[in-house]
C-alpha cells in the first residue's frame, strides 16, 4: 500500500550526544534546508542526557531554544522552565510519547545496558522505538523483536551499522524470500581510517587522534581498536539477516593493537592492504562470526574502501553478492538514519 501523509508523532529521546544534536539540527532547519522532510513535524516530550540534565514537556519542547541551550552550556540548566529531575526509567514508563528515540553510547561490559531495558520497557508499553545504539540488536534482537511484533509496534535501528546506509531497509523489503549464507566487510570507520592514515607513513598514535578530531571514534576508543564496535555490528547483523540469536561474545576477536607502520607499509608494498574485515560464514554446517585483521589484495573491492568509509557484502541463495559500499560517511549520516527510521514509523498508509 503506498504511503500517503506524513503525521507528528511525539518523541522521547533518551541520550543527547552528536547523534541526538545532529538529528535535532536537521529537524529544526528541515523546510528550509531539506525540503522532502518539510511535511514531517514530530513534536518531542523529552530530552534525557546521562549527567547533563533533562527537558520534558508533555505539549512539545521548543527544540531550537533548547538546542541552543545546550549548545552553548552542554547542558540544559535548572533554570530551564523545562527542566526534570524525573528518571530515564520513569520517563520512559510514565511520559507520553510514540516513539522512544533510544541514543546512549555502547556498553559492551554491561551486555548492552542500560539500553537493552530501556527499549524493552518502552516496548512493553507498545511504543515504536528507534535506536542508534547497537547494543540492543547486539544483545537481545530476538527477544525485543519479538516483543515488538506481539505489541504491534517498531524497534528499527538503521543507523547501528554502517551510519544509516540502508541495510536492514534492504533486507526488510529487497530480498524478501532470500536466505542470506555468509555476510563480510569493513564496519569499523575508526581502524580503516587508522590503516589508511599508516600507510602514508603516520604513527598509529597520530591517526587515532586525528579520528578522534574528525569525531567518528567511539566514546571509548577501545570498542574500536580492540575490535569491539565490529564485533557487535556482525552481531547485529547475523542476528537480524541471518536471523540466529549470538552477542559480542560469540565472535571470534582480534583488533589492531601492536600493528605497526612497519606491517602496514610492508604489506602495502606487497600489493596489500591491511583492514579490519568482520565476517560471518559458515563451515561444516557450523556459524562462524569473525573480526580480524586481513591481508586484502589490492584488485579487491574491500581494498577500494579508505578513510573512514565502510563496505559490506551479503551472499545469498537467490542472487549473487550484494555490495554496499559508504564512501567517507559523516555524523550527518548516522543523523539521517535514525531520520529515516522515524520516517518509517511516522507515515499513515
Amino acid at each position: 500500500m503506498t504511503k500517503s501523509k506524513l503525521i507528528s508523532p511525539k518523541l522521547l529521546f533518551i541520550g543527547f550526544g552528536n547523534v541526538g544534536r545532529k538529528a535535532a539540527e536537521i529537524l529544526i532547519s528541515s523546510k528550509d534546508k531539506y525540503p522532502n522532510l518539510a511535511g514531517f513535524n514530530p513534536s518531542i516530550v523529552g530530552i534525557f542526557t546521562k549527567t547533563r540534565g533533562a527537558v520534558v514537556n508533555q505539549n512539545g519542547l521548543h527544540l531550537e531554544k533548547n538546542f541552543n541551550e545546550f549548545e552553548k552550556n552542554s547542558r540544559f540548566s535548572k533554570h530551564n522552565p523545562d527542566y526534570s529531575e524525573m528518571s530515564v526509567d520513569e520517563a520512559i514508563k510514565k511520559l507520553d510519547y510514540d516513539i522512544l528515540v533510544e541514543l546512549t553510547t555502547l556498553s559492551i561490559e554491561e551486555n548492552g545496558e542500560p539500553a537493552v531495558s530501556n527499549v524493552m520497557a518502552a516496548l512493553n508499553r507498545g511504543k515504536h522505538v528507534v535506536s542508534a545504539n547497537k547494543g540492543p540488536a547486539a544483545f537481545s534482537y530476538q527477544e525485543l523483536h519479538l516483543l515488538a511484533q506481539k505489541n504491534d509496534c517498531k524497534f528499527l535501528f538503521e543507523s547501528a551499522v554502517m551510519d544509516g546506509a540502508p541495510i536492514f531497509n534492504l533486507y526488510r523489503n529487497n530480498l524478501k524470500g532470500c536466505k542470506v549464507k555468509g555476510l563480510s566487510g569493513i564496519l569499523n570507520s575508526t581502524t580503516n581510517f587508522i590503516f589508511s592514515e599508516m600507510e602514508s607513513g603516520k604513527s598509529f598514535e597520530h591517526s587515532l587522534k586525528e579520528a578522534q578530531r574528525l569525531g567518528f571514534v567511539e566514546a571509548d576508543f577501545a570498542n574500536d581498536i580492540d575490535g569491539w564496535d565490529a564485533a557487535a555490528k556482525i552481531a547485529v547483523l547475523t542476528n537480524v539477516l541471518v536471523n540466529v540469536s549470538i552477542t559480542p561474545f560469540d565472535v571470534l576477536r582480534e583488533g589492531i593493537r601492536g600493528i605497526t607502520v612497519g606491517q602496514v607499509q610492508n604489506a602495502y608494498e606487497r600489493g596489500y592492504h591491511l583492514k579490519l574485515v568482520c565476517r560471518a560464514f559458515y563451515k561444516d554446517e557450523r556459524l562462524i562470526t569473525r573480526v580480524a585483521v586481513e591481508e586484502v589484495p589490492d584488485d579487491h573491492i574491500f581494498s577500494k574502501v579508505t578513510g573512514s568509509g565502510s563496505v559490506l557484502r551479503i551472499e545469498t541463495d537467490l542472487m549473487n553478492p550484494i555490495i554496499i559500499v559508504q564512501e567517507n560517511p559523516s555524523l550527518i549520516d548516522t543523523a539521517y538514519g535514525v531520520i529515516s527510521d522515524l520516517l518509517e514509523i511516522g507515515t499513515a498508509d
